[in-house]
């Protein structure tokens, strides 16, 4: 019995010495240590021997298994060892060497423009709409009729606005003035708000515009509210944006929810006012649309136009970004080409 314990201890070390994989020690493993082994069954069998022999094989089957558990470690710690070497070896590197540069995002100059602008207005006391008083998908009803929009203005033809197949007369918003009617629906004056967003227009594609857009919208409804008031902070607003004093000019114009109504120049950045390709010669250029909200929109939303007044404001950010970074075609912030947005 000794002699056999002792062989398989020799054949033991010796096999776990020549293993040139962790497969093959896991095998030996099995063959030497497990549960079927000719060790293991020895030692089930220690209990048949003599009372004098019982503890001397007993030891030493115990001793060898002990062996040749600690060499099976030690030789899969060797091949442990080998394969951390190696993978440094192989992952090794220079740490002289300049680091790869990792492109990074930078924030769109339409999402720029538009924080700038809400940030402009906030430091005047306004407020941002809320975004459930703000939808892109709207109902005619208050795309237009609140606005004060006659059944057969031309802007509700298809050819404007873009009809949706959800439900009848559902748009998709052709200004943000439709968040303006819903909050006054809902709020009581005093109101200051503006309501930044996406609108869409059934627009022919050119370098000066497109058929979606984005707007930031405005207004104010109060007791004693005045045009003064409405050129007191667009003209602040000019100041801010532009990053200077620039001249301005107020038009009479038309719009069905503002009376009076104006747009608003501003004395060209090109050609500080002599006349150049960007404005047409004018000296001029168009940057927003304005005037005193109209008493009969109040009164669709149930406030007194005899107690209240207010102003009311839109511009187009593109408009706006293209005057400030001297952009010369709309398409550009779409495009998404990005030689254009790293310059940002």
């Amino acid at each position: 019995m000794k002699q056999k314990l002792e062989d398989i201890k020799n054949s033991a070390l010796q096999s776990i010495d020549c293993a040139q994989t962790l497969e093959q020690i896991e095998e030996l493993k099995i063959q030497f240590l497990g549960r079927k082994s000719e060790l293991n069954n020895i030692r089930k069998s220690v209990k048949d021997l003599s009372v004098e022999d019982r503890p001397i094989i007993g030891q030493m089957a115990n001793t060898i298994s002990n062996e040749i558990s600690e060499k099976i470690s030690q030789k899969l710690e060797d091949f442990n060892r080998k394969a951390i070497n190696e993978k440094l070896e192989k992952e090794k590197i220079d740490i002289t060497l300049p680091g790869t540069a990792i492109p990074y995002g930078t924030v769109h100059p339409l999402t720029s423009t538009i924080n700038e602008i809400v940030e402009i207005f906030q430091g005047m006391g306004f407020s941002l709409t809320e975004n459930k008083n703000s939808p892109e998908v709207e109902t005619e009803h208050y795309n237009f009729d609140l606005l004060n929009f006659p059944p057969d203005h031309p802007a509700k033809d298809m050819q404007d606005t873009f009809y949706t197949t959800l439900a009848p007369n559902v748009v998709l918003r052709s200004q943000t003035s439709n968040s303006q009617v819903r909050t006054m629906e809902i709020q009581k004056p005093p109101i200051r708000i503006i309501s930044p967003g996406r609108v869409y227009r059934s627009e022919a594609v050119s370098s000066r515009k497109n058929n979606l857009f984005h707007q930031v919208e405005g207004l104010i409804v109060d007791k004693d509210i005045t045009f003064a008031d409405l050129k007191g902070v667009l003209n602040e607003f000019t100041r801010i944006f532009f990053g200077q004093a620039r001249p301005t000019k107020f038009r009479n114009s038309f719009f069905p929810f503002t009376e009076p109504s104006a747009e608003i120049d501003v004395q060209c950045i090109m050609c500080e006012g002599k006349g150049c390709r960007t404005c047409s010669g004018t000296g001029w250029l168009e940057i927003l649309g304005a005037g005193m909200v109209d008493p009969n929109v109040l009164i669709g939303v149930g406030i007194d136009p005899e107690e209240y007044t207010g102003f009311a404001f839109g511009m187009g950010v593109e408009r706006l970004a293209m005057l400030k970074y001297a952009i010369n075609d709309i398409r550009l912030f779409f495009n998404n080409d990005v030689r254009f947005l790293k310059q940002f």
